[in-house]
């Protein structure tokens, strides 16, 4: 069979092209085993040669004054194998004098440094990792060796942590730490004490904390700070514990940490500063703490809402699988308490209206995804108010930073919780007409309907968000015209075809 000079080209060019793609292969192979390779040098470069199973690793300390140096000469004088590593998140300044032995790892990452030189996994290549504190002396070495059969004997349960106290002026607490991301949570209560080996879910306090490095690398963010509060955030949630030791006991000459009050405030400033960073990125927007106060990270009067422009009845934080930030829930709570007493002494009858009321039949507040408060009132009422009746055009804004206005969106009324956060009250205004409420416009929510004037002669006061408000006399009858049979028991987002509630994590 005769091959023509056309089939010849094809057969060679065809031939030329399989060459080309095997010569690529392998070059591309030999590139991913370099890059493997110096992979695995960059790795093997930071074993301890002497077979460590602990790397000592200082987290918490301030660029502007510190003991990391110290630290460091007390942990590799009584023991030289230990790896040492102090971890910043930016190249400190003035920067760290470290002794030989002891390393500094930037987190930040460099365009100019490969992707595992701020990545903390590649520089810990021993077993277990030792989380202490600034200006903490190591003077007997077999207490870590204590600690390491302490873990060891916890057989891999929930203890995932053994902990002992440095030697300061207030003792180490050993705390419960329970998070609830669904309402934005956490709160700690006080543990019992006294007993050698407490075992808790959190620490107040100075502390060293030994872990195994599988686990402290398989946390969302391991060496986030503050350290601890980060730490035992993400153990609470993983049901890991631990156990916090009488003894031994660390000791720390260098206390206080810092030499004068305006260092002090400086890095008071800065916890404070970390400290809202964590609970923003990590959603907890209050914390109780063990003695009863409380600290906030949501909004306020002076900052926008938690949450944007609610689309389809649908808040942004339903798709996350939590429920109103309790900082909206306590502004709501204000609002509407302020609301109603402006209403009731202005002589305007109100009662609650729609999810409001449904809220108060089932748990005597605000529904705890719901994002606003509704109150119907009497339109013939409004000129008894200085807040509502000339509200004909613009805004009002009273005395206590509260904005009322005629809402843009139909004829009802508005009172938000401040210029900045739009957090607020919806007042609907309903006429009678042949023993019917009923209004001149009306709006797209299912609830929204008119309904006999015989539900409000009387007006009953029932417990709404820590107040006592009114509603209707017949609260179920009311609230089965607005949204059907059974809605009191059988509690549902406000609009399940984007949304539904998933009722058996209630």
């Amino acid at each position: 069979m005769r091959i023509s000079f056309c089939q010849g080209l094809l057969t060679a060019a065809i031939v030329l092209n399989l060459l080309i793609l095997y010569y690529v292969s392998r070059a591309q192979q030999q590139m991913m085993e370099k890059r493997n390779e110096l992979g695995r040098g960059s790795r093997r470069a930071v074993l301890p040669a002497s077979g460590a199973r602990v790397t000592v690793l200082l987290r918490e300390f301030e660029n502007f004054e510190n003991f990391v140096g110290d630290v460091a000469n007390s942990f590799l004088h009584q023991r030289a194998d230990l790896p040492f590593l102090a971890v910043a998140d930016v190249p400190p300044y003035p920067p760290l004098v470290l002794p030989e032995g002891a390393r500094l790892l930037v987190l930040s990452p460099s365009p100019d440094q490969p992707p595992q030189a701020h990545r903390p996994e590649f520089h810990v290549q021993t077993e277990f990792v030792f989380l202490v504190p600034d200006g903490v002396e190591l003077e007997q070495p077999r207490v870590i060796e204590r600690l390491i059969r302490e873990l060891e004997g916890e057989g891999g349960g929930p203890v995932r942590m053994v902990a002992a106290p440095v030697l300061v002026r207030s003792a180490v607490q050993c705390l419960h730490l329970r998070v609830n991301l669904r309402e934005w949570t956490a709160t700690y209560s006080p543990a019992a004490s006294g007993s050698s080996g407490s075992v808790c879910t959190a620490l107040q306090g100075d502390a060293v904390v030994l872990m195994r490095t599988e686990d402290l690398f398989n946390l969302s963010v391991p060496l986030s700070r503050p350290l601890f509060p980060a730490l035992f955030i993400q153990t609470a949630l993983r049901g890991w514990k631990v156990k916090l030791l009488e003894s031994p006991c660390f000791s720390a000459t260098h206390r206080p940490l810092f030499s004068s009050a305006h260092n002090q405030w400086k890095a008071d400033t800065r916890m404070k500063e970390a400290t809202n960073k964590l609970m923003k990125s990590f959603g907890v927007k209050r914390l109780l703490l063990p003695d009863g106060k409380e600290q906030w990270f949501g909004c306020s009067k002076e900052t926008p809402r938690c949450f944007g422009t609610v689309q389809d009845d649908t808040p942004d934080y339903l798709y996350l699988e939590r429920w109103t930030p309790p900082c909206c829930l306590r502004a709501l709570r204000e609002t509407t308490k302020y609301v109603i007493n402006i209403l009731e002494s202005s002589g305007v009858r109100y009662w609650l209206e729609g999810g409001s009321l449904l809220g108060a039949v089932r748990h005597q507040d605000i529904i705890p995804w719901d994002y606003d408060v509704d109150l119907g009132i009497y339109l013939e009422d409004v000129p008894n108010c200085d807040h509502l009746k000339n509200l004909d055009s613009g805004s009002l804004v009273d005395a206590n930073g509260y904005v009322w206005e005629r809402a843009v969106e139909g004829d009802f009324y508005r009172v938000q919780y401040s210029e900045a956060n739009h957090l607020h009250v919806d007042l609907w205004p309903f006429y009678p007409r042949n023993g019917v409420m009923t209004k001149d416009t009306w709006t797209d929510h299912k609830q929204d309907v008119e309904f006999p004037e015989h539900f409000l002669q009387p007006l009953v006061p029932m417990p709404f968000a820590g107040i006592t408000a009114f509603g209707p006399n017949n609260h179920k009858a009311f609230l089965e015209l607005k949204f059907g049979e059974g809605v009191i028991e059988n509690p549902q987002y406000p609009n399940p075809g984007k949304k539904r509630l998933d009722r058996s994590k209630l």
